[in-house]
């Protein structure tokens, strides 16, 4: 399913092919946790802007609608209007991060709805139920995500928890699989690799976990506490341990700096809130660094967000437009700069891919590494 194409040090360039379609790798997920990217943004637009998979969350999609409504309109991909791949979450992040009174045992996670308090079990085989239900092409297995700094024999005691969960995901999904009533029966299975920033427990857990056969492997426990130099640290204890023949996906990151420093150290997927989040509130990615629309000088500037951008809102649209709406407190401000920091974000990728096959991906990485994470003086 995963051709590794090409390789420049440890950067990869890959394809991923699924039953849903053709991915390119590096790639970034645009995140529509609801099944919806917030700001208004719909399929077509995803399409437009280039989207190659979205993701959607097992978590919040299970307390509502409902996985079974969903399955009841013939799955996830029916049910939204998208005929390309989707990755679902496995609820496990945002059990730990948005659940209440949560309490950990070898069956799984009993806790209260953060929405009205009912209270729910989530384990191993009703994250599977769940996400076969949704019918998404790819399945992230049920793990606890920890948070940074975490307790050494804590962290250790976990993992290998994690690690008995990947097992029963996977007997789990090839059950479903294996059912004539279930959608997707070509569902596909990501491990994920845990151990805070230990790099002891985070090889220990790799070589555990890829043991267990999954179609890609995720490193998982990353952004969630630790410095940037962590994560790096992280990425590149794990990254020769990982299976060279199988995806490789850094969960919930992040910056397009993080992203070119990932795939510099062999990382093929990404995901992130950043780039709709931060548009809903004025910040703006461009290729000449970051920029706050929101700043009073932009109030009469004409020029669209970044020049030479193929985004709809940069190619209709003024600076000075677009802070208006934000002022004027209208929706569409928010909606054509979620549609630009997306557009942008799969551009990126776009242009990472491009150099990854032209050989040059090292002076590429070495020239955006610093302009990306500065803030734009234009």
């Amino acid at each position: 399913m995963f051709t590794l194409l090409k390789q420049e040090g440890a950067a990869r360039r890959g394809r991923f092919e699924t039953v849903h379609g053709t991915i390119e790798t590096p790639v970034f997920m645009n995140v529509g946790t609801c099944a919806a990217i917030k700001g208004g943004i719909s399929t077509n637009d995803l399409r437009e802007v280039h989207c190659q998979v979205e993701l959607s969350n097992t978590y919040h999609l299970h307390l509502r609608p409902g996985d079974g409504l969903i399955r009841d309109m013939g799955g996830i991909h029916k049910f939204f209007n998208w005929d390309k791949p989707v990755l679902t979450d496995s609820g496990g992040f945002q059990v730990f991060s948005l659940a209440q009174l949560r309490k950990i045992t070898e069956e799984g996670v009993r806790f209260a709805s953060h929405i009205d308090g009912a209270r729910i079990f989530m384990g191993p085989e009703e994250s599977m139920q769940i996400q076969s239900n949704l019918a998404s092409t790819i399945a992230m297995a049920f793990d606890e995500c920890i948070e940074n700094p975490a307790e050494y024999n804590y962290t250790k005691n976990s993992i290998a928890r994690t690690t008995r969960w990947l097992q029963r995901c996977r007997v789990k999904l090839d059950e479903l699989n294996a059912r004539e009533d279930t959608i997707n029966r070509h569902q596909l299975l990501f491990g994920i690799n845990q151990g805070s920033t230990y790099a002891d427990l985070r090889v220990e857990h790799m070589k555990q976990i890829r043991e267990i056969d999954c179609a890609g492997y995720a490193i998982g426990g990353l952004a969630v506490g630790e410095s940037a130099e962590e994560m790096y640290e992280t990425i590149e204890v794990v990254e020769p341990y990982m299976p060279k023949d199988k995806p490789r996906y850094l969960m919930g990151v992040g910056t397009p700096c993080n992203i070119l420093e990932a795939v510099h150290r062999g990382v093929d997927f990404f995901d992130c809130v950043m780039p709709s989040r931060n548009a809903r509130h004025g910040n703006i990615f461009t290729w000449h660094g970051k920029m706050n629309l929101l700043n009073e000088k932009y109030a009469r500037d004409p020029r669209p967000i970044d020049e030479g951008c193929g985004c709809p809102a940069c190619q209709a649209y003024s600076r000075s437009y677009i802070r208006h709406l934000f002022k004027a407190k209208e929706t569409l401000g928010m909606r054509l700069a979620v549609l630009h920091n997306l557009y942008f974000y799969n551009e990126l990728m776009q242009k990472i891919r491009d150099a990854l096959d032209g050989g040059y991906y090292e002076s590429f990485y070495q020239k955006y590494r610093q302009i990306l994470g500065e803030r734009s003086e234009n």
